[in-house]
């Protein structure tokens, strides 16, 4: 049974709301906004669900998830994909997701330089022999700067309906709270972390000795980021499978940055086209005659914002074609964000765009587009 969906029951008969996965899912979560990680790695993920909730945290620039059964990840790894919206409006960071087959005993090059990594409810599930290899190869193989550990507190399970040994039969202990406590201080000594303690899943008024439902460890590395671990050496092989991999469009890709600036610049160049020629016709003047485009301020609050438009950046008509200066163009905040620089500008729009023959201006027809 998943191990979630379980949970979830147990948390019904014993009110916790939200259910108990949820509740450490958000303790993640805002630890995440809290300390801006760039690169997070979550081992155990199972059906990637903390990813999925992780993966629209804008600090974040690198996800991966580490478990020993593939067939799990399999089943809901689609659910990491990037979706139409995500090319059609990139956002301006970077985004890669990567889902690894193995196991958390062995050390593997691609869980390095991470700065979260996440172990929920996953230690109770491994062997002794493989829990004496865990905080060799967390705290001093990956080293990251935040790690955060999660496990079920024994003394709480008295309380949970049904539970007669463990939570989960693939549990292969479970601790009380001087327990973890003792364990989770030893490895912090041993590799140079602090570690604060705390938990989700409040017990009931009047019990509040026997600990959350679920108890957290949050170790924080003591040395500086420039410091190199000095309990390991880095290992020169893969032993990790990669079974997933998703790379996210974004504006960092020149690529994106262009359709997104072309789109950009087109749209401005309509708009300001439109409202040029209701200008135009409400004072009677002719295609022919260069015409001055006189603003409107609510206009462009409506639009685009306030911009003021000076004389050199006055849009005009020669015969049936409407020529929008670049530079007014630019001043818009939006195409300013995208492009930094007016030599960018025309840079990305080079080739995509029709200009005028000295490139400083859009053309556009006189005629309005029917949809």
């Amino acid at each position: 049974m998943d191990k979630n969906f379980q949970e979830e029951e147990m948390a019904q008969i014993t009110k916790f709301t939200p259910p108990l996965y949820k509740q450490r899912y958000q303790f993640v979560k805002d630890l995440v906004e809290k300390y801006k990680p760039k690169k997070v790695a979550d081992l155990g993920c199972a059906d990637g669900s903390l990813l999925r909730m992780l993966k629209f945290c804008s600090c974040i620039e690198v996800l991966a998830g580490l478990d020993i059964c593939a067939s799990v990840m399999e089943e809901k790894m689609y659910t990491l994909s990037p979706l139409p919206i995500d090319y059609l409006q990139p956002p301006e960071r970077s985004l890669t997701i990567t889902l690894h087959q193995g196991s958390v005993a062995h050390k593997d090059p691609c869980m390095l330089g991470f700065d979260l990594v996440t172990c929920i409810e996953l230690i109770e599930h491994l062997e002794e022999s493989e829990l004496k290899k865990f905080p060799e190869v967390v705290f001093g193989f990956m080293a990251p700067d935040i790690v955060v550990i999660s496990t079920p507190n024994s003394e709480f399970n008295p309380l949970l309906p049904g539970v007669i040994l463990y939570r989960h039969p693939d549990h292969k202990f479970e601790w009380n709270q001087a327990q973890f406590q003792g364990w989770a201080l030893e490895a912090a000594r041993c590799y140079d972390y602090s570690v604060e303690f705390t938990g989700v899943g409040h017990p009931p008024t009047g019990m509040e000795s026997v600990g959350f439902c679920t108890q957290i460890g949050v170790f924080l590395r003591k040395y500086p980021q420039t410091s190199k671990p000095v309990h390991s050496e880095k290992p020169t092989e893969a032993v990790y499978k990669t079974v997933f991999k998703a790379v996210y469009p974004s504006l960092k890709d020149e690529k994106y940055l262009q359709n997104a600036v072309v789109n950009e610049v087109t749209f401005t160049a309509q708009i300001i086209k439109h409202r040029f020629m209701s200008k135009h016709e409400e004072y009677g003047d002719g295609p022919e005659r260069k015409s001055k485009f006189q603003p409107s301020v609510n206009y462009f609050s409506d639009f685009l914002g306030k911009l003021v438009v000076e004389k050199n950046m006055e849009p005009f008509v020669s015969g049936n074609v409407v020529y929008v200066p670049l530079t007014t163009i630019f001043s818009f905040p939006k195409v300013n964000r995208l492009c930094g620089t007016f030599e960018k500008l025309c840079k990305l729009i080079a080739g995509k765009v029709t200009m005028s023959s000295d490139g400083s201006a859009v053309m556009l027809s006189t005629e309005y587009e029917e949809n």
